[in-house]
């Protein structure tokens, strides 16, 4: 049983910034990829970031040079800082992870981005 929750969403204004958490409980492994997605109103989930085990990272362009994705892989804990952020960044961000062939999802968080 894998539970990946995910905190640190809230309202700000555009500039600001905000930190996500996504920390998984009840395994024992490590992820071979831990990311970010989120789902606006009307769209698709689509990736944000996504780390592997190995440090390699993945950006949307539409985030790059603003957000950083980090793991601590002692704790299975993802991270996403979001900074200079956008009213377009408004969404639900979801935390995932892969194991092998499985796909976990969390609960998702709200971001929004005022202006």
């Amino acid at each position: 049983q894998v539970h990946l929750v995910e905190s640190g969403g809230g309202l700000v204004q555009a500039g600001g910034s905000l930190r996500l958490s996504c920390a998984a409980s009840g395994s024992v492994f490590s992820f071979a990829t831990m990311g970010w997605y989120r789902q606006a109103p009307g769209k698709q989930r689509d990736l944000v970031a996504h780390m592997t085990s190995s440090g390699n990272t993945n950006y949307a362009d539409s985030v790059k040079g603003r957000f950083t994705i980090s793991r601590d892989y002692a704790k299975n804990t993802v991270y996403l800082q979001m900074n200079g952020l956008k009213p377009e960044d408004t969404a639900v961000y979801y935390c995932k992870a892969l194991y092998r062939t499985y796909v976990y999802w969390g609960q998702g968080t709200q971001v929004t981005v005022s202006s």
